[in-house]
Order: C-alpha cells, then sequence, then structure tokens
C-alpha cells in the first residue's frame, strides 16, 4: 500500500535515532518515495549523509545552507509529503509540536503538512508516563495525528519499561495499514455540506452561527482518502479546502440549497454537515440601518430545507445528516431522522464538554433508522471523520455490515 507514496521522515535527536536508517530502507523496499528532515542535535545519534544515502536525496537540517545560503523550504516539504513520520520523537520534540513552537525546520515543517502526520515517540520510561507528556501527547492526537505507542523493553537508561520506540517494521505496517484502509470508496460521489450560511441584514450586518466548518472539512479529507469523488460545498470559514475536493463556496442558505440540490443530482450519497440557518431576512436594506435608539424588529421567513429537500428525492442513494441539540438529544434527533428520509444522523449535544462548535473535539452519538445507534466517546474531528466514513462504508457493505 505505501507504493508511490511520499513519505517525509523527521529524525529527532533520540538514541532510537539509529532505528531510522532501518525506517527508511523499509519504507524505500516498500516502494515509497522517501525523504527525510533532522534537527540538529539528530546529528549528534545519526548523520546525514547515511539517511541521504539510504533514501538518494540531500536531508536538510537547517533552514539554510551555510556554504551557499540556498534556503530549505519547509513549506514545499510539508505540501510535497503524503505522510509525515517523525521516528524517533522525543518529549522535547512532542512538547513543541503540541504548543506550536517552530525553532527548527523539522518543526516548521510540520506546522507546513498537509498530509496525515505519524509520531512515534521514544524516551524512558518516567518521561513518557509524565502527565505533562501524556497531555501533550493527547493534544497531538485531538489535532488528528497518528500516535504509534512505544514498546515496552530495555531503555537506554538501563531501565525497562514503555518509552522504546516501536520497531520499524511495526511503523512500517502501522502507516500501511493506515493507507490500506483508504480506498473502499473509489467510484463514489459523495457531496458534503459544511460551515454557516450568512443572512444579510443590510449591507454590513447579518444572521449567522458559530459553525467553524472543522468537522465538515474532516468528513470531505476523509472521503477523498478513501477514494471518493467528493463535492464539498461550503460556507464562509477560515478553512483551506482539502487537496482533489471540488468546492464550491457559498454565502446564504439558499445559494448553499442551489448548489446542494444541484451536486447531488450525480451524487451516490451527501452528508449534511452544515450549520444552515433556519431562518432568513424577509427583505434586505440596500444601506446601512441607523441606530435611532428604539426597538429594532427585524421580520425573518424560514430557509429552505436542504436536508429536507434531499431526503426527498435521494431513492436507494444515502444521505446523513447532523443534530446539534440542546436538550431532548434523542427525540429530537430521532425525529429529524425520520422527517427528512436520512439513513442516519450524527447527533451531538451542547451538554457535552468538547463537542459542539469551533473545537477540534466531538463526541458524537450515531442513529439509523432501524432504531439501533452506536455511541462514541470524545475523539478529535478526524477520529470522527473516521467513524462517520466508517458508517458510510458500512451502508454499502454486505448486509449492511456496521463497524465495531
Amino acid at each position: 500500500m505505501l507504493r508511490g507514496k511520499k513519505i517525509l521522515v523527521g529524525v529527532t535527536g533520540s538514541i532510537a535515532a539509529y532505528k531510522a536508517a532501518i525506517l527508511v530502507r523499509l519504507l524505500v523496499r516498500e516502494g515509497a518515495e522517501v525523504r527525510v528532515v533532522m534537527t540538529p542535535l539528530a546529528k549528534q545519534f545519526i548523520t546525514p549523509l547515511t539517511l541521504a544515502t539510504l533514501c538518494k536525496h540531500p536531508v536538510p537540517v537547517e533552514f539554510f545552507n551555510p556554504e551557499n545560503g540556498e534556503w530549505n523550504s519547509h513549506v514545499s516539504l510539508g505540501t510535497w509529503a503524503d505522510a509525515y513520520l517523525i521516528a524517533p520523537a522525543t518529549a522535547n520534540t512532542i512538547a513543541k509540536m503540541a504548543t506550536g513552537v517552530a525553532d527548527n525546520l523539522l518543526l516548521t515543517t510540520y506546522l507546513s503538512a498537509r498530509c496525515p502526520v505519524f509520531v512515534a515517540p521514544a524516551m524512558d520510561l518516567d518521561m513518557y508516563s509524565h502527565p505533562t507528556t501524556q497531555y501533550n501527547l493527547d493534544s497531538l492526537k485531538s489535532y488528528g495525528n497518528q500516535v504509534i505507542e512505544p514498546a515496552e523493553g530495555e531503555l537506554a537508561s538501563g531501565l525497562s519499561g514503555k518509552g522504546r520506540m516501536e520497531e520499524p517494521e511495526k511503523i512500517v505496517a502501522f502507516v500501511s495499514d493506515f493507507f490500506a484502509k483508504k480506498r473502499n470508496l473509489t467510484g463514489k460521489t459523495i457531496l458534503v455540506t459544511a460551515g454557516p450560511t450568512i443572512e444579510p441584514i443590510d449591507p454590513v450586518r447579518y444572521i449567522s452561527n458559530f459553525s467553524s466548518g472543522k468537522m465538515g472539512y474532516a468528513i470531505a479529507a476523509e472521503l477523498k482518502e478513501r477514494g471518493a469523488e467528493v463535492i464539498l460545498v461550503t460556507g464562509k470559514t477560515a478553512l483551506t479546502p482539502p487537496d482533489g475536493v471540488q468546492t464550491v463556496d457559498v454565502v446564504t442558505a439558499e445559494q448553499m440549497f442551489r448548489a446542494a440540490t444541484k451536486a447531488f443530482d450525480r451524487c451516490d450519497a451527501a452528508v449534511m454537515c452544515a450549520a444552515v440557518a433556519d431562518y432568513t431576512p424577509q427583505a434586505v436594506a440596500d444601506t446601512k440601518i441607523k441606530k435611532e435608539g428604539s426597538a429594532w424588529n427585524i421580520a425573518l421567513q424560514p430557509t429552505r430545507d436542504i436536508a429536507a429537500a434531499i431526503g426527498a428525492v435521494k431513492g436507494t442513494r444515502l444521505v446523513a445528516g447532523f443534530a446539534l441539540e440542546t436538550d431532548h438529544e434523542r427525540a429530537n434527533a430521532q425525529s429529524k431522522l425520520e422527517r427528512k428520509n436520512m439513513d442516519f444522523i450524527v447527533l451531538n449535544s451542547l451538554q457535552d464538554d468538547g463537542a459542539g462548535f469551533g473545537g477540534n473535539t466531538n463526541k458524537i452519538t450515531i442513529l439509523r433508522r432501524d432504531g439501533s445507534e452506536t455511541v462514541f466517546g470524545l475523539k478529535s474531528k478526524t477520529e470522527v471523520a473516521a467513524d462517520i466514513v466508517d458508517e458510510i462504508e458500512a451502508f454499502w457493505a454486505p448486509k449492511n455490515a456496521r463497524p465495531e
């Protein structure tokens, strides 16, 4: 599954850095195109020449070559890779990754990476078990990074416990398995709606909501990774659309209605994740409305229901929706599921810490038409997206087998 994949390996200053040579060799043997970036301290454990010989590319360490001033672009490295594998990852590097410190080329590349990031910790057992390290690892997971758990055994300190970087063969298998499960939706075209809608009142004011679009964008990225052609109809967000996804930008609920219903004509499924305004002003003022000191009432009218319109014409196609609730969560979600003819609905509650708008985590329950449901714990939105796409794959699987 790694043949043709572009793998960037990051090596930090750990005694386990010697394993990076084995790791690079195995990745190359699997057919991957491999490049390596190192921290300055990593050179104390393994030379750039060794790794450059194995991957057949120069190994940058500093931001620029002091001999000729040639710049090593962290942006180019980060956008080139299909996967960024940091192995070994020291406690120091993990802490910097978790907090956004960018004081070397490896870290600036991490902040520029648009691909899946894999982290293989390597440190002494007390450093690994320290609450700070565990907090930092949890932070990395919440950002969507894949942490390859260290093994137990004899450590460089002479102690024995958990902290050894996992063996290169197992790391390669972990990365390979990650990509192996990603192509089950080849040949499917799937619509995803994401982000908020904006309903103008006058040229400077509008009605909207707190949706960041992160959940919908994560779903679009996961669908694309698994081989689907994705049409992302999105309201205004601060996010960069996933690579390879067809993006349709909209502003209002009416624009989203038209774009989504048009796109669905050629889709096999739709995931309705956008936070669409239920109401829009009846009239939009041509000029800014001035404050006059008295109460101001805005007449509102309902927007057209996108999910209901798509559910009415879906036939045998899959339609999934979202229900963000504050009370009577299951009853409201179940009602929405049935009224809009969805196959399953993703329920999340603002009563749950870490769920809802804006954050990097979510806690969901998937409710289905047959009355069954699956409850998930708090996870990163990237991990939640994977759970939702697992459910989509299960819809087309033999006998509608559900993910475990």
